[in-house]
């Protein structure tokens, strides 16, 4: 009896400390922008995939959605209010929440893309508004102002930050002079630490959480500096200072096998950074001015970084061993993810390319988005072979997965 008590006492303990938090975000898993799905089209029907189903009233807006389990998550703004909205995956809305106000004075709408963790979705306004809200009523848990309560200082397009999650944090960069970077309880909204960083406004960028054996690394930028910091503690551990002053930086940096990419512009360009074994230390590698891009992301596929150039409008790839650009291709400039080796780059002409990198970039198939308001600069999203388009009001849901 006595071991059979011991046995349900065991079993109990590895059932409740061995479950994962299921987290949707920005870019996919990791934030790289590489989604992971089998069976694919290799080539699109001439005039491009069919559309699944498709809803124009998410509002004003630039953030792309998320989708977790049976739900699709996106925001956008509608009389100058922030709204997340929910939808089943056939495109019906289940609930709409109010949580703030957003940007109404250029590039109207929301910019950033909800981050879901279990039953908890945390989303961000461009006016600041943080808040939590049940993923399965739409009840709001709770929300604050960064700009009331940090003293933050709003960017000239408006905050744009996907929030990163790290265990039970949730983190936000105000910009303010003194509390610069902010680390939340994610069920409270308790501030748990702040650090003044550069005292810079932000810049736009979705965090990153490198997670290394003896510390959790937060890498964010500012307006003028790449920094990493003590995720739990929030102490500075390193900073990358910027050649050029350039507060866009909208692209969240990408890590692998103990190296650090990103993508900038006014510059910048594209840099490797190697970083130590424990996360405390970073040396630059190289850096190559020809690939400048500020919001469209990058992806790194085996030895290669590719995105769309800012200044001279094309797609590159960038050897990630020797810094080189290796390869281009003309299409314009716009939002870069990929799937099973292929990249699906979105142009802000509105047009959707798959495009094969091997052994040069070549497109394969495209077609052009229709449907829609104003700009095209959200970023497409990927799951269960279905390609999803947000396009200012609209939300467009295309089939690519291989029939049988």
């Amino acid at each position: 009896m006595k071991n059979l008590s011991l046995l349900i006492c065991l079993v109990l303990f590895f059932s409740c400390t061995s479950k994962k938090k299921e987290v949707s975000q920005w870019r996919g898993e990791n934030r790289t922008g590489i989604y992971d799905e089998p069976n694919l089209l290799t080539e699109w029907p001439e005039n491009g995939p069919a559309l699944r189903w498709e809803f124009e009233g998410v509002g004003n807006g630039y953030g792309s959605p998320v989708i977790s389990d049976d739900k699709l998550f996106v925001n956008g703004e509608i009389d100058s209010l922030a709204y997340l909205m929910a939808f089943d995956m056939e495109g019906r809305m289940l609930w709409k929440t109010e949580f703030g106000t957003d940007w109404m004075k250029n590039f109207i709408g929301s910019r950033s893309a909800p981050t879901v963790v279990d039953d908890l979705v945390y989303v961000a306004s461009s006016m600041g508004d943080i808040a939590c809200i049940d993923t399965k009523t739409g009840e709001k848990k709770w929300g604050l102002n960064m700009i009331e309560k940090f003293k933050g200082k709003n960017t000239r397009f408006g905050y744009s930050q996907s929030l990163e999650i790290d265990g039970d944090l949730v983190y936000c960069a105000p910009g303010g002079d003194e509390e610069n970077i902010v680390a939340l309880d994610r069920f409270t909204g308790e501030t748990k630490w702040t650090n003044k960083a550069f005292g810079e406004i932000p810049a736009y960028c979705s965090p990153i959480v490198l997670k290394f054996p003896t510390r959790h690394v937060l890498v964010t930028f500012s307006d003028n500096a790449l920094f990493g910091l003590e995720a739990q503690t929030g102490e500075l551990v390193w900073s990358h200072m910027q050649d050029t002053l350039c507060d866009i930086h909208g692209n969240t940096p990408i890590y692998e096998n103990g190296c650090l990419y990103y993508v900038a512009g006014c510059g910048n360009g594209t840099v490797k950074l190697q970083i130590s074994k424990d996360g405390s230390q970073i040396t630059e590698v190289w850096r190559n001015m020809k690939l400048d891009n500020i919001m469209g992301g990058a992806v790194k596929i085996k030895d290669k970084i590719f995105a769309s150039g800012h200044r001279k409008k094309q797609w590159k790839a960038i050897d990630t061993n020797s810094g080189e650009m290796v390869d281009s291709l003309k299409f314009g400039r716009g939002a870069t993810i990929a799937a099973n080796g292929l990249l699906y780059c979105y142009n802000e002409q509105g047009k959707v390319a798959l495009v094969k990198t091997e052994p040069k970039m070549e497109i394969v198939s495209s077609f052009k988005v229709t449907k829609g308001t104003k700009e095209h600069f959200a970023q497409p999203v990927i799951h269960n072979g279905v390609l999803y388009i947000r396009h200012g009001n609209a939300l467009l849901a295309y089939d690519i997965k291989t029939q049988g």
